[in-house]
């Protein structure tokens, strides 16, 4: 079931006030989710500084890490992994 966000809760994103790119800054130039803004996900995770760290850790290890899934393989199970749950990110 989708949920809609509130139509009276102006500058957030699913119900979570996201830092922008003032806050945020960029991600450095050669990483490899820098498409040049600050997405969502990347901004979601900044609004969680004491489990932001240990997410992106994880994470990286997930998708980067050697694995019996190539990194193409990972983004596509990550993709339906977020689109079966509804994820806005």
């Amino acid at each position: 079931m989708a949920h809609e966000m509130p139509a009276e809760i102006p500058g957030t994103d699913a119900w979570i006030e996201l830092p922008g790119a003032e806050a945020l800054g960029t991600m450095p130039a050669d990483h490899p989710y820098n498409f040049g803004f600050n997405a969502a996900m990347y901004r979601l995770i900044g609004a969680h500084p004491r489990i932001g760290m240990a997410f992106g850790r994880l994470y990286a290890r997930i998708m980067f890490s050697p694995g019996a899934l190539t990194r193409p393989e990972r983004e596509i199970v990550a993709g339906v992994a977020a689109a079966a749950q509804d994820c806005h990110y």
